[in-house]
């Protein structure tokens, strides 16, 4: 029977630093994310880096979601 995919990111975050740090570096833009939508407003500068934050998010996403299918 195959991993979960839970699994499997478990084992590659252990084994394998590269993804360990593509992982962690997802959780802190996340984060940083939270922080700019916990503000009632965002400056013009805030609302351009929510949105920079966002994309790297995303590509970060998409770069895990491709290791865990190969």
């Amino acid at each position: 029977m195959g991993q979960t995919e839970e699994e499997k990111m478990a084992g590659l975050i252990a084994k394998d630093p590269e993804f360990r740090a593509l992982v962690e570096e997802h959780r802190l833009l996340d984060e940083k994310l939270k922080e700019l939508d916990r503000k009632v407003y965002l400056l013009p500068e805030e609302e351009l880096e929510r949105k920079r934050l966002q994309k790297l998010k995303l590509a970060r996403k998409d770069k895990i979601a491709q290791i865990l299918k190969s």
